[in-house]
């Protein structure tokens, strides 16, 4: 199964600046994973499967792909399902600097409430954290994060930190450096791309 999902994500190498300010040699283009979404389905199936085992109440993903993967583990879960959007406006440099907020009219909703956040591909985790910290601002408790594909260390050691489990269908190595560090910067390979 692993490899029948890897296998839809178009990947390619070379020299990124990710989300979450740190550098790569992988990237994915997420959004061809959701072009038949029938294709999909056995593996948020699967990831559904793993997430049962935790209680809670509610579900949400970080716009966008998270979100589809999120909505529909909430609907084969029967929970309720939210989301969070990435915040517009100034960036500080350095690592994480992306915010993610739920909307402002589904705040109160959360509060108290056992939640799962689930993503389609978690590498450094720049969209989990934000959505964690803005669901817990808002007085929720994450009992479970949840991803297709997980890249990489990162993820792990954030559950592992925040000492909540980590479920997901799939795994690839990825190495990731902060800038300063990044191999590619010291061999002057440009890089090729920025996420928004």
């Amino acid at each position: 199964m692993q490899e029948q999902l890897l296998n839809m994500l178009a990947a390619k190498t070379g020299h990124f600046a990710l989300e979450s300010g740190h550098h790569g040699n992988l990237w994915l283009d997420l959004e061809q994973l959701f072009l038949r979404p029938n294709d999909l389905c056995p593996f948020v199936e699967e990831l559904s499967r793993k997430l049962s085992g935790h209680e809670f109440e509610a579900v949400c993903g970080p716009l966008i792909g998270g979100a589809f993967v999120a909505q529909t583990v909430a609907s084969l879960l029967d929970v309720e399902f939210y989301f969070t959007e990435e915040m517009q406006g100034p960036r500080h440099d350095g690592l994480f600097p992306v915010a993610y907020r739920l909307p402002a009219s589904l705040r109160d909703r959360v509060r108290g409430k056992p939640m799962a956040i689930v993503n389609d591909v978690i590498n450094a985790g720049s969209a989990v954290r934000g959505t964690m910290a803005d669901l817990e601002r808002c007085g929720a408790s994450i009992v479970a994060i949840g991803s297709l594909v997980v890249l990489g260390e990162s993820a792990a050691q954030f559950a592992a930190a925040r000492n909540v489990p980590l479920a997901y269908v799939a795994s690839l190595e990825n190495p990731l450096w902060e800038p300063a560090n990044c191999p590619l910067c010291a061999q002057r390979v440009p890089l090729e791309g920025v996420v928004s």
